[in-house]
């Protein structure tokens, strides 16, 4: 059991024994989680790190709880990765993802999209619904372009699209766009234009009339929303 260790010193122990095993970042923890880049602040103190998350890591690389609480003996148990559980207890391979929770970035309106990785902050928590395990991110939505789909006050969950050219057409995605088109980040429903170079952008809501045209070439991220969360009270 875990109980006993104070998971606020875990993060720099989990850095400590990944650097005598000789390993980044993503070859630590790339087999527990899939957001492995979170794990930096969490290493460094600035996270304290969750209680499943730190059993699946202690787990998956047999770190001695011994070593952890007192830094006595070996760090590790043994150089395997992951103990399988045997006696009929669930049995994971090493290259299983133990980690299937998807985070939930708080952003805001004004936030700006830079880089690959859109969503530039630390994930407020992380939720385990296995019908959207797949997806890429929960994120709140603001205003009432999308009414009656989506309402402010929803959390919407996406999952990244990587081929512009297979799109549901008449589902909501959320489009996120290059100083082309003004660095827009919006959540619209996508329609065909004739030109098949382009995507037409509508609102859901009838009172937002008009439609808005952006370039494909000015797409630098693109999420089907495949659900939300409706909240009646903030």
């Amino acid at each position: 059991m875990i109980d006993h260790l104070d998971r606020a010193e875990l993060g720099p122990l989990f850095k400590e024994a990944r650097l005598l095993k000789k390993m980044t970042l993503e070859q630590f923890y790339g087999g527990i989680a899939k957001h492995v880049n979170n794990f930096s602040s969490i290493e460094n103190g600035g996270r304290v790190v969750g209680k499943r998350l730190a059993k699946d890591i202690i787990d998956y690389h047999n770190i001695s709880l011994k070593w952890l609480e007192k830094k006595e003996g070996a760090p590790f148990l043994s150089n395997i990765p992951y103990k399988h559980r045997q006696g009929g207890k669930e049995v994971r391979s090493a290259n299983e993802s133990l980690e299937r929770e998807v985070p939930f970035y708080n952003i805001q309106p004004d936030m700006v999209f830079n880089g690959a990785d859109v969503f530039q902050e630390v994930p407020e928590f992380y939720v385990n619904f296995r019908p959207f395990n797949d997806c890429t991110a929960y994120l709140p939505i603001y205003g009432d372009s999308m009414n009656p789909k989506f309402t402010g006050g929803d959390i919407i969950i996406v999952k990244e699209v990587s081929n512009l050219e297979v799109i549901l057409w008449g589902e909501a995605y959320l489009v996120v766009t290059n100083e082309q088109a003004n660095k827009l980040v919006t959540v619209k429903l996508l329609f065909p234009h004739s030109d098949h170079t382009k995507l037409v952008l509508r609102a859901a809501n009838p009172e937002y009339a008009g439609d808005t045209i952006v370039d494909k070439k000015a797409i630098v991220k693109l999420f089907i929303v495949k659900g939300k969360v409706a909240r009646k009270q903030l």
